[in-house]
C-alpha cells in the first residue's frame, strides 16, 4: 500500500448561490487532479451554503441542490471527491455527505449528531442519520463524518476506525469562530486521532454568512496527534498532504475492538471505490500555516472577513461611515477598509458649535491614513 495524497478545498460559499458554489467546487477539483490528489473534501453543505436555515423548508431549494449536486458529479473523473449537500427524499432532509467517483455518486453520509445549542438549531430541519460507513480504495480505507459527529467521544468516527478499519476519518465541517475556537478544536481533533489511532482530516467552511463568521484552519493530524498540514484562517485555501495508510495498520498491530464497542455502535457497511494511483505524483509543497495566537489578531481577522462577505454577498459594493474623530469610528474605518478596499468606504464627518478641534484633527489624520474619501456635513447648517 503506498501513500495516498488527500486535498481539502477550505472553500468560501454563499448560502442559497447553488451554482456560484459549484463553479467554486468545480475550480478546487481541478487544481487537486494537477496535483495528482487522490481524494479531495469540501466542507459541510458546500453545494447549498451554510447555514441554509428556513430555505430548507422550500421544496424547490433541496431539489435545485440535489440537481446541482448530480451535475456536478458527472464532471467528476480521476479523482474521488467528498462533498456536502442537503439530501431530500422519503419525507425527511438530511445534512449529508456524497461520495463521488467516475461521473455519479458512490454513496452517501448523513450526519448523525445534530447540534442544537448556541448558534445551532438543525434539529428544526433535519433528521439524524443512522447508517455509518466506510469507503475502500484498494488496501486504504476512510470514513467520512460531519461537524458535531467527530466532537462526540463515541460517535461515528470511532466505528469507523475501530470496527471499519478506516485509516482515514475526513470530517468536512462548517464549524463557526469564538475566541480562541481553533485553538480548542485542533485539541480536539488530535485527541481524536490518538484515541482511534488514525489520521484526521477536517475540512472546515471559511467567510461570513450573515452573522456567522467561518475561521478556515483546516488541518491533517497524524494518528501520533501531530499536525501535518494547516489551512490559512479566514482564507480560501486548498491544503494537499500525502498520507501513509500502511503506518496506521502497522501502529494498530493485533488491536481488537471489544464485544463492548461493537454492541454500542452497531453495523457497519463498507463501500468499494477504485484504487488509488500509486505513480506519477509532482511533488507538493506542504502549507502548515501558525495558527493565530494573538486574540487580538484572531478577532480582528474574523471582523474583517465577516465584513466583507456581509456586504458582497448582499450585493452591496461601498459602505458610509461616520467619524467622530474617537476611537469606535476609526476602528469601524480602519476593519472596512482592510475589508473592501479604501475605494469602496465613504467618510462622512458631521461637526457642531461643540466640537473641538482635535477630533476634526483626527479626523483629517485618519483618512489621509487609510486614504478614503472624506464628506464634511455641518450639522448647525443643515439643522438651519
Amino acid at each position: 500500500m503506498g501513500k495516498v495524497r488527500i486535498a481539502l478545498g477550505q472553500i468560501n460559499p454563499t448560502v442559497g448561490d447553488i451554482a456560484g458554489n459549484v463553479r467554486i467546487i468545480l475550480h478546487h477539483i481541478e487544481r487537486a487532479k494537477a496535483l495528482k490528489a487522490d481524494i479531495i473534501a469540501f466542507p459541510e453543505l458546500a453545494v447549498s451554503g451554510y447555514p441554509p436555515e428556513d430555505l430548507l423548508l422550500k421544496r424547490k431549494f433541496t431539489d435545485d441542490n440535489m440537481c446541482a449536486l448530480e451535475e456536478l458529479a458527472q464532471t467528476v473523473r480521476d479523482i474521488s471527491v467528498i462533498v456536502g449537500f442537503v439530501e431530500g427524499g422519503d419525507g425527511c432532509v438530511y445534512n449529508s455527505s456524497a461520495i463521488i467517483e467516475d461521473g455519479r455518486v458512490k454513496g452517501v453520509y448523513r450526519k448523525a449528531h445534530l447540534p442544537n445549542y448556541s448558534v445551532f438549531d438543525e434539529k428544526r430541519y433535519f433528521t439524524s442519520g443512522e447508517m455509518c460507513n466506510v469507503f475502500k480504495k484498494g488496501d486504504f480505507t476512510f470514513g467520512v463524518n460531519i461537524c458535531e459527529d467527530i466532537w462526540v467521544d463515541d460517535g461515528p468516527g470511532m466505528m469507523q476506525a475501530l470496527v471499519g478499519g478506516a485509516q482515514l476519518l475526513l470530517n468536512i465541517s462548517s464549524s463557526p469562530y469564538h475566541i480562541r475556537k481553533p485553538v480548542l478544536r485542533e485539541d480536539m481533533l488530535r485527541k481524536r486521532a490518538m484515541d482511534y489511532c488514525a489520521y484526521v482530516a477536517f475540512c472546515n467552511l471559511v467567510g461570513g454568512q450573515d452573522e456567522l463568521v467561518f475561521d478556515g484552519h483546516s488541518v491533517v493530524i497524524s494518528p501520533e496527534g501531530g499536525v501535518l498540514a494547516r489551512g490559512r484562517g479566514f482564507y480560501e485555501d486548498l491544503i494537499v498532504c500525502d498520507i501513509d495508510p500502511a503506518s496506521v495498520i502497522h501502529k494498530r498491530g493485533v488491536r481488537r475492538t471489544t464485544d463492548e464497542v461493537v454492541d454500542k455502535i452497531g453495523d457497519i457497511r463498507t463501500v468499494v471505490l477504485s484504487e488509488p494511483e500509486v505513480d506519477g505524483k509532482p511533488s507538493i509543497d506542504i502549507e502548515l500555516n501558525e495558527l493565530v495566537r494573538e486574540e487580538v489578531e484572531e478577532v480582528y481577522g474574523a471582523l474583517v472577513v465577516g465584513t466583507h462577505d456581509y456586504v458582497v454577498k448582499n450585493g452591496f459594493t461601498d459602505v458610509v461611515v461616520g467619524l467622530s474623530g474617537g476611537i469606535d469610528s476609526a476602528l469601524t474605518t480602519t476593519i472596512a477598509v482592510d475589508a473592501l478596499g479604501a475605494e469602496h468606504v465613504h467618510c462622512v464627518f458631521m461637526p457642531s458649535r461643540f466640537t473641538r478641534d482635535i477630533s476634526y484633527e483626527d479626523v483629517k489624520k485618519l483618512v489621509e491614513n487609510l486614504g478614503v474619501d472624506l464628506y464634511e456635513i455641518e450639522i448647525d447648517k443643515a439643522y438651519d
